[in-house]
């Protein structure tokens, strides 16, 4: 039984989130027009997107492909280097949290069976920031790029162009950062006791990703989407359904309420029009450190029409503190579930992650 201090702890954000919907309720008056506020849109394709990677992840299809990719590692430092890259790039396809949950579980394993424990949290970290960076160069990396590039209706290059440079950027301080770990040699065999992927419901979920893909660059109608999903999931797996992250779409619903409210109030929204207009990138930087990236996004595109510019901003405003990208939170959980030392684990979290901050400034800063 989850008590509730259990559950303000584990849903802060969503707490956080329905009260300020209902706080904005004093300011303007309940009716149909809340209806309004609403992007069923993205909702739809987040809880789509949910439930194949979820079906995906219970499979056994990511913990897989890891598994082939590490059996030829036979040092810490390509061991690094190959989980750093299956995070960064793996993230652009099944989100940033999916990957981590998926991820780095198997990198404690690993660092277990070949007593190496002792790298765990350099490497957690720079896989929590490969995740949160790789996932920012495609438009289903993460929620707040999801729901941007469908409200401001963006195209693949325009999306593509605006975070480009800083996922390569990141990408090679990735790479370079992985030679941190030193270069002793390790084994890491293949787990035998994987077990056997169900091939029919593996082609499930791969066409139903499909579908989702060409819904988010609109080919199909959202409405077909999730009646497709719904539909296929129930009938070839419906434990899944009970998997999807039920509180962060609760979340958006909330989000949406407030920042519709505040577009209202006449006073609110000129004040925020004009600290937010021509400083995209830094506001929303600085908004995702304290809200989170994906309520920094809803929050501030409201309040400008540079779309560019605020998918910059929040993407790079996931790194900073542990609450800058709520993917990070995972990372923090499983580290703290194996009794590592956490006040070293977020030393070391909050340096990398200002490093990298810092340097993909300067690109922003030149650019």
């Amino acid at each position: 039984m989850v008590t509730v201090k259990e559950f303000l702890k584990k849903e802060a954000v969503l707490v956080i989130s329905f009260v300020l919907a209902l706080a904005s309720m004093f300011f303007v008056v309940p009716s149909a027009e809340y209806l309004g506020y609403i992007d069923f849109r993205t909702l739809a394709l987040l809880l789509c997107l949910m439930l194949v990677m979820a079906g995906l992840n219970a499979l056994g299809v990511f913990r897989l492909l890891a598994d082939k990719l590490l059996s030829k590692t036979n040092s810490t430092r390509t061991l690094g280097l190959t989980l750093n890259l299956l995070c960064f790039f793996f993230s652009m396809l099944i989100t940033n949290d999916v990957a981590l949950i998926t991820f780095v579980p198997f990198t404690l394993i690993v660092l277990k069976l070949s007593d190496k424990m002792n790298k765990a949290i350099l490497l957690v970290v720079l896989e929590t920031v490969a995740a949160n960076l790789g996932s920012m160069l495609t438009p289903i990396g993460n929620p707040q790029n999801l729901y941007l590039f469908s409200a401001f209706n963006m195209g693949t290059g325009e999306f593509a162009g605006a975070v480009a440079p800083y996922a390569i950027l990141s990408l090679v301080l990735i790479a370079i950062s992985s030679f941190l770990l030193g270069n002793e040699k390790i084994t890491v065999k293949a787990d035998e006791n994987t077990p056997k992927i169900n091939k029919v419901k593996a082609l499930v979920y791969a066409g139903l990703f499909a579908v989702s893909l060409l819904t988010v660059f609109r080919v199909i109608p959202y409405p077909v989407t999730l009646g497709i999903t719904l539909a296929a999931v129930i009938i070839a797996d419906r434990k899944t359904l009970i998997k999807a992250d039920y509180s962060l779409l609760l979340t958006f619903v909330f989000l949406f309420v407030f920042i519709g409210n505040l577009g209202e109030i006449e006073a609110v929204s000129t004040f925020l029009k004009s600290i937010v207009s021509g400083r995209e990138v830094l506001v929303g930087i600085a908004a995702s450190q304290v809200f989170s990236n994906v309520p920094a996004a809803l929050l501030l595109s409201n309040f400008t029409q540079n779309a560019t510019a605020l998918l910059v901003g929040v993407n790079l405003g996931g790194l900073g503190t542990l609450i800058a990208s709520m993917a990070s939170l995972i990372s923090f959980k499983l580290i703290a579930k194996e009794n590592i030392n956490t006040g070293r684990y977020l030393l070391v979290f909050t340096v990398v992650n200002i490093v990298f901050l810092s340097l993909n400034l300067i690109l922003w800063f030149i650019m």
